[in-house]
């Protein structure tokens, strides 16, 4: 029977984490709003999608939150898996776009199965550590095979080419890694073999524009209307939003098309722009508290796998924001992450909403045994 909270509100409604759902739902919409100005104040095409997609995830992400948490224990093998077979599916069958061929057309929409394989990832390497001895966590045995399961999707994402996705399945997966209890020696082996690698990846394992992209991060005014372009008038787009903005839908550069990718990669541009520097630290702000409260989930779990999970999820956000904010600012090559919950595309918000639903779970299996404690 269905305990009743104040006010006739059923207890699983009351013990939801309302200040996580308001933020999430916050950013959620915010992102709405900004791409319908990215669209000159129009619905179409990006924010009416926008907002009916990040509804529906909503609600999948609620009904995640009833699922035990050992489920996901049960199932993060086998979700790993099928997002490898979906990864391979997509290098035979998928579209093409952007220089990748990295999407599955399923009519209703184009799924990326690499932006799951990020959470698929993280719940696989969180099994994979509890399941270990004590002990074991600094040893061979506990490093090996967090590499290959890592490596694999990385290699087969970075085929298609996605160079983007690629690096963020390797820093999801050393962030596991590290918060599993990896000597930091082998981080620090890793970063020295990884100095020698990149200039030999640049050279010989890039496509001709995956380098160009890089050179024109490292000189933008090398090329300023061609590779350097988006960097360039992203630049500009933050620099004259001020302090302040010229305010809501009186943007330039998005609405004047001298900055093209400004509903997706470059929405932030778009926000310094027109809300300025307040804005774009209003956001920021709100991405970091919805870290530091995964953060929080984590250090209140009562099981490793619980404990690993909310962790890294916490950093695979955090990863996101960071790497698109220093793409935008020309402090990082353009690698196609978009901004969690603001950008325009489908697969990104569902990896995101997904892994919150997750985290959910875990904050209600938490308080519940901290309940069960006390009684």
């Amino acid at each position: 029977m269905t305990t009743i909270g104040p006010g006739f509100v059923p207890a699983p409604v009351l013990r939801l984490p309302w200040g996580a759902l308001l933020l999430v739902t916050a950013i959620g919409l915010f992102g709405t709003a900004m791409l319908y100005s990215a669209a000159g104040g129009s619905m179409t095409p990006w924010a009416l999608s926008h907002g009916m997609r990040f509804s529906v995830f909503l609600a999948i992400a609620l009904a995640m939150s009833r699922v035990p948490v050992d489920w996901y224990r049960q199932l993060a093998f086998p979700i790993y898996g099928i997002c490898i077979v979906l990864i391979i599916l997509t290098e035979l069958i998928g579209h093409v776009a952007g220089g990748a061929q990295s999407w599955l057309d399923l009519g209703f929409m184009r799924l990326q199965p690499s932006e799951l394989t990020k959470l698929a990832l993280v719940l696989a390497l969180a099994r994979f550590y509890e399941m270990l001895p004590a002990g074991e966590t600094r040893k061979f045995g506990a490093i090996w095979p967090a590499v290959v399961i890592t490596m694999v999707p990385a290699a087969l994402v970075l085929i298609q080419p996605d160079l983007g996705t690629a690096m963020m399945i390797i820093a999801g997966g050393g962030a596991m890694m590290f918060l599993a209890g990896v000597p930091l020696r082998l981080f620090i082996a890793g970063g020295m073999a990884a100095a020698v690698a990149i200039p030999l990846m640049i050279n010989y394992g890039m496509q001709e524009y995956q380098q160009k992209r890089v050179l024109i991060f490292l000189n933008p005014e090398q090329d300023p209307l061609g590779a350097g372009y988006h960097i360039t008038q992203s630049k500009i787009a933050i620099g004259s939003g001020g302090l302040f903005g010229k305010g809501f839908l009186n943007g330039t550069q998005v609405h004047l098309n001298y900055l093209p990718e400004g509903h997706t990669d470059f929405v932030f541009a778009l926000i310094a722009e027109e809300l300025g520097l307040v804005g774009g630290v209003a956001l920021i702000a709100a991405f970091v508290a919805l870290c530091l409260w995964a953060i929080g989930v984590a250090t209140r779990a009562s099981s490793k796998f619980e404990r690993l999970t909310a962790a890294a999820i916490s950093a695979t956000i955090f990863f996101y924001v960071a790497i698109n904010l220093l793409m935008v600012m020309g402090m990082a090559p353009v690698t196609g992450i978009p901004l969690p919950l603001v950008s325009h595309g489908g697969s990104s918000m569902m990896t995101v909403m997904f892994a919150i639903g997750i985290l959910f779970a875990i904050d209600r299996q938490s308080r519940n045994s901290a309940r069960a404690a006390r009684w």
